[in-house]
């Protein structure tokens, strides 16, 4: 079945309020080709400090962190039927840099466990 009901419109706020869209996307997209479109349309005045990869961005709706094997009707939330609506997601960048400084602020977080037993 294909029709109108297999577009989702989507719009893409980003952190500093500003969006990108509203655009129509196929249900069947998946949240890795999301992310693609999302850089390609980043804004250009940002474009340095803009996410490089698909891996820099994280793309929230109804509260989830979507899934870059995902299709868009996998993580559809019942708000999606809404004939007309525009679903905005958030976007979130982390660039490379960012990751591996919350990767060893964890590993620190589990060194510094203390081992004592009081008896």
């Amino acid at each position: 079945m294909s029709g109108l009901h297999d577009q989702i419109e989507i719009k893409f706020r980003l952190t500093d309020g500003s969006d990108i869209g509203p655009k129509s996307y196929p249900a069947v997209t998946s949240v890795a080709t999301l992310k693609e479109s999302v850089i390609a349309q980043w804004p250009k005045a940002e474009k340095e400090n803009g996410p490089k990869t698909v891996k820099d961005l994280k793309i929230i709706s109804a509260g989830k962190i979507l899934e870059n094997n995902r299709t868009l009707r996998e993580c559809k939330s019942p708000i999606y039927g809404l004939p007309g609506g525009v679903i905005t997601m958030h976007v979130i960048v982390q660039h490379r840099s960012d990751r591996i400084s919350e990767k060893k602020v964890s590993d620190l977080e589990k060194q510094n466990k203390c081992g004592c037993v009081i008896l």
